[in-house]
């Protein structure tokens, strides 16, 4: 009898092994194509609930992808952000002369994953400094930072000016496709100056097609960087006059024509179900832009305003086969792709960086945990853990006439926002909930004081 129990029980162990090891295998590591807009705000895509722009192929990726309602950007403006992006540290410890990461970019993302064996590639705005004035041989350039291939813009589109103006809403007014002096350049060489920026969204995207193609059998990182929708607002020809959002929806439902193109080359080429493509924004609306600008939705603020409008921005995640359909409301922020792009590649993440904060997502993407950040500091104005927030201070947007920056209030009692039951921070609940206030505010100071 001791010996015909023996059996069952070996084999219901070996099963219970077999299943435990099936469900902790990570998949090979991926091509991974991150498409970084600029200057989307949460509430102008259809799958966030916009009623007016069309975003069909935006859309569908999120229908079968991962869609995340609280990621955010590490800065609620340009630099910033992609400083946090690539370095996977908050921008908030990288020093803020303009190249505060020179010394560090062997541990930038791009070098991180040419490293582990991947062709790199980015089409479209860099801006991680500031603006030099030959970006041609600035030691910031990307292909000193990882990137096998370059071809776009050293800044955003406005940037610089047009001669003896400022970027204010009457120039946005009156611009054409080439009142800014922008160049476009292609590795070192300045192939197109001022660059037509009517065309920077389908010339991108047809760069992308090209690239993805020619490297398809080999692992790949593209990172397509698009201008739009940063003011000015340009679309090709093709789609101008068409949106029901007008000249910005113009501008949105060309971005959304560039995804399924990418989407399409990835599945001519064969390699969906090995590729990972994420959809996100660099930080929310220049919605004091009026019509050159986009919104926030159903979020208080917008761009260089640390409220949600600023810095909450969509996410998309789609990986065939990999990540499963679902919406996801946990935190998370475009830092934390340095990680999980390390853990699904094999990285190594530069953890004794100052401030590298990232967080492996990849439990979140492939196995549908819950995400592993509760926190996030936005800038040193405001501090979120779990469903509230505070404020110690706010900085009100950008004045669109004369473009000076207006003062921030600092508040004497914090603000405190229950976001579950009050996304747009509408009710202040501080004088009801003390002890939470406290609590943010000692998780705030930490954080801070950490450098």
């Amino acid at each position: 009898m001791k010996r015909s129990s023996v059996l069952p029980s070996l084999v219901l162990f070996s099963v219970v092994a077999l299943s435990s090891a099936v469900a902790i295998a990570k998949p090979s590591p991926p091509n991974i194509i991150l498409i970084f807009v600029d200057d989307m705000g949460y509430g102008d895509l259809a799958c966030y609930g916009n009623t007016k722009n069309k975003t069909p192929n935006i859309d569908q990726i999120a229908a079968a992808g991962q869609r995340w309602t609280s990621f955010y950007s590490s800065g609620s403006t340009c630099v910033p952000s992609r400083k946090g992006l690539m370095s996977g540290r908050h921008p908030v410890f990288i020093p803020r002369p303009a190249n505060g990461l020179k010394e560090d970019r062997s541990a930038l993302m791009p070098a991180m994953l040419k490293r582990q064996g991947y062709a790199t590639a980015i089409l479209g705005k860099w801006h991680l400094a500031g603006y030099p004035k030959d970006f041609t041989v600035d030691p910031m350039h990307p292909l000193e930072c990882g990137f096998d291939y370059h071809y776009g813009t050293p800044g955003s589109n406005d940037v610089p000016p047009p001669p003896g103006k400022k970027q204010t809403r009457e120039v946005f007014d009156t611009c054409d496709k080439f009142s800014f002096p922008v160049p476009l350049i292609r590795g070192r060489e300045v192939v197109e100056f001022p660059v037509n920026q009517e065309l920077l969204t389908r010339r991108y995207t047809q760069e992308a097609v090209k690239w993805i193609e020619s490297q398809k059998n080999e692992r790949f990182f593209l990172y397509l960087a698009h201008n739009m929708p940063h003011a000015p607002i340009f679309a090709s020809p093709e789609f101008q006059n068409r949106s029901a959002g007008g000249r910005f929806g113009d501008v949105v439902e060309e971005i959304d024509w560039s995804v399924g193109e990418v989407v399409d080359a990835v599945r001519r080429s064969g390699i969906e179900k090995e590729t990972l493509i994420i959809f996100t924004s660099d930080n929310g609306p220049w919605s004091c832009f009026g019509p050159h600008g986009g919104t926030a939705g159903p979020l208080r603020g917008e761009k260089a305003t640390t409220w949600e409008g600023g810095q909450r921005v969509p996410a998309i995640f789609y990986w065939p086969g990999t990540i499963q359909p679902a919406t996801v409301d946990g935190i998370a922020a475009n830092l934390d792709l340095y990680a999980t792009f390390a853990a699904l590649t094999g990285g190594n993440p530069p953890a004794d960086k100052p401030g590298y904060v990232s967080t492996d997502l990849s439990p979140t993407l492939l196995d549908g945990a819950p995400s592993p950040r509760n926190t996030w500091a936005y800038h040193q104005n405001a501090f979120r853990s779990g469903r509230y927030k505070i404020h110690v201070a706010s900085t009100p947007p950008t004045d669109p006439i004369t473009r000076r920056r207006r003062p921030t209030t600092r508040y004497e009692t914090p603000l405190l926002f229950d976001l579950e039951s009050d996304l747009g921070e509408q009710t202040d609940v501080a004088s009801q909930y003390p002890d939470v206030v406290a609590r943010l505010l000692s998780e705030m100071q930490a954080f801070h004081g950490s450098r």
